[in-house]
């Protein structure tokens, strides 16, 4: 993959992070928590945690139906890996385009496009549960009163996530509703601003609004929601887990809070797999349980360690399988692109003459 000044970016914040997270620690410390870790609570922990992955399949079942039929649980799976993988070793989070990639060179029915605006819907509900839960973790008696993160009480933190993950919910909604009014409004406004990325863009909104198709069903939405939610209990069991393997004393609510608090902070730029931003955030997040960080480190370098490893080979395995190179990914990118800009390039004159 190229790199450019988004995976420098991501260079610069994870190092920075790293840095802030161990510099008023003893390393020696940490590795001789992690030393002292019960491994096979430690090997459990990386067993539940892969177990996400498979579920994150089922749920993108259901995304994908309304607008590419009934998909077999195996292609989706091994696509999910290879993103996943794709995540961990590629700059630029590039995951995402080889998971969409990786499915339509197993299932060729479903369009590059369809694959990706269907992992925007993914996202969103990621979203939903992970604020939701991170929320109700808060209304546990075992939460710290008076604790903050950035400057802000949690609820408050919280709060203003929540709202914004509501607003965005209600806005897909309402574009399911009305799409030819959303579509309508897409083009007055890149008119008006940037007019020459008119096509590209509005076929943007048009694949996005066609990701969002599982909405209009609310059977379908329910089955979306129920396997989102379960895929972030197992994944913040697989957390509590790893609290028990170096002998961290909090509750399993403290896991609901802190992967609500990791979800925020991968969002950063970073390098593939997070690392540092995912270490920094975990000694922040376990803070506001009061605890230590010299411990709170042991069990982030223990967990991503763990968890990182077996999906990453489960990835790799599945590439291979497909015969498909990381360069087929980049290239499935730019072949998008330049279909996107042609649409562009062609746009027919009355089109153009349309334009005020």
């Amino acid at each position: 993959m190229k790199l450019d000044w988004r995976a420098g970016l991501g260079v610069v914040v994870s190092g920075g992070l790293l840095w802030l997270a161990l510099r008023s620690v003893s390393i020696g410390d940490v590795v001789a928590a992690l030393r002292n870790a019960n491994p096979w609570l430690f090997l459990l922990c990386a067993i539940v945690a892969t177990c996400i992955f498979p579920l994150r399949a089922i749920r993108w079942r259901s995304i994908l139906a309304p607008v590419a039929g009934d998909i077999p649980f195996g292609p989706l799976w091994r696509s999910t890996a290879v993103g996943m993988m794709v995540n961990n070793l590629v700059p630029a989070r590039a995951g995402e385009v080889a998971r969409a990639f990786a499915l339509t060179r197993e299932v060729p029915r479903v369009p590059f496009t369809t694959a990706l605006a269907s992992l925007a819907v993914d996202r969103i509900f990621d979203a939903i549960v992970l604020l939701g839960l991170m929320f109700g973790a808060m209304l546990s008696p075992s939460f710290p009163r008076g604790a903050t993160v950035a400057g802000m009480t949690v609820s408050q933190f919280a709060s203003v996530g929540m709202t914004g993950v509501l607003a965005l919910l209600a806005v897909s909604w309402l574009a399911v509703l009305m799409p030819a009014r959303v579509i309508a409004l897409v083009r007055t406004v890149v008119r008006a601003i940037v007019p020459r990325l008119e096509a590209r863009l509005v076929a943007i909104a048009e694949q996005g609004l066609g990701g969002l198709a599982v909405l209009r069903d609310g059977r379908r939405f329910v089955a979306v929601a129920w396997w989102a939610l379960v895929h972030w209990l197992v994944h913040a069991l697989a957390l509590w887990i790893g609290f028990l393997a170096v002998g961290l004393d909090a509750p399993f609510s403290a896991a609901l809070f802190l992967q609500g608090v990791l979800g925020f902070a991968v969002a950063l730029p970073s390098t593939p797999g997070f690392v540092g931003v995912f270490e920094y955030a975990s000694a922040k997040g376990l803070a506001v349980y009061g605890v230590s960080e010299t411990l709170a480190l042991s069990w982030a370098f223990g967990y991503h360690a763990l968890s990182f490893v077996p999906i990453t080979l489960f990835g790799l395995v599945y590439l291979v399988r497909l015969g498909v190179k990381l360069g087929d990914i980049q290239g499935a990118v730019a072949r998008e692109r330049d279909v996107q800009a042609a649409r562009e390039a062609f746009a027919t004159p009355s089109d153009e003459g349309a334009r005020p």
